[in-house]
């Protein structure tokens, strides 16, 4: 009797543990602000390239901006893992469209619709990934940039941020992003941005990738970094009008 009690108590505790569901209740490596903007001749995405654990700096050569097919450009801010997660479903995605040789290909206006449907439905069941996305691609001379955020929020525009981003470099983008920028310019302001977030978030890392996508293809930029300058007078004391700070 003893011995079927046993028996049936581990049989309890395999089944236990092998329906038991887990959900990934806080990202764990994080990536910051990924900025983007339409330019002349297609889409430019900056992104840095730390990786944090935490408020510490883990990783200083963490990859997010990836091409994505023939047409599309995708960048990442947040959960590492969860971005390597989605990269194998686009993987899966772009290798299902090649398989049928109609030559036609899928353009980045159906990679987005597609990312917006992934996200929402893992978030739906309580198991979102833990990124905010942004997808900008050319296809017959049509550009085409939209993010999306970890819970489905999609839209497109002219010019995307994610994370600080989103609080800092767009209104720099409002004010100077114009329709007709050359691609020099365009880096410049992309530039701008990525200094200023540099400057004010604590998670961002002075090593940075740009990347272009155009009718020609993706040109991702080696990594290099910017000139700072931390002499600024309100640097030095930073709290000084901060009442209650210590």
């Amino acid at each position: 009797m003893e011995m079927l009690m046993d028996s049936s108590q581990a049989e309890h505790s395999f089944l236990s543990s092998v329906t038991a569901s887990e959900r990934t209740l806080n990202p764990y490596v994080t990536g910051t602000s990924v900025v983007a903007i339409k330019y002349k001749d297609g889409i430019l995405m900056a992104a840095d390239m730390g990786g944090s654990y935490g408020y510490t700096l883990r990783y200083k050569s963490v990859e997010r901006l990836k091409p994505v097919g023939k047409h599309s450009l995708l960048g990442a801010s947040g959960e590492i893992s969860d971005f390597q997660e989605i990269l194998r479903y686009l993987d899966e995605l772009i290798l299902y469209d090649n398989m049928w040789d109609d030559g036609n290909s899928l353009g980045p206006k159906e990679v987005h619709s597609y990312l917006t449907r992934v996200m929402y439905n893992r978030r739906n069941k309580f198991n979102p990934l833990w990124n905010s996305l942004i997808l900008g691609g050319v296809k017959n001379g049509q550009k085409y940039l939209g993010m999306v955020s970890m819970i489905g929020v999609n839209f497109e525009d002219n010019h995307v941020a994610t994370g600080f981003g989103n609080h800092l470099a767009r209104p720099i983008l409002r004010d100077e992003w114009h329709d007709n920028l050359s691609f020099e310019d365009g880096v410049k302001l992309l530039e701008k941005c990525m200094r200023v977030l540099l400057y004010r978030d604590t998670t961002a890392v002075n090593k940075l990738q740009i990347a272009k996508i155009t009718e020609e293809g993706v040109t991702i930029s080696q990594p290099y970094s910017l000139k700072t300058f931390w002499g600024y007078s309100a640097f030095q004391n930073p709290t000084v009008h901060a009442e209650g700070s210590w």
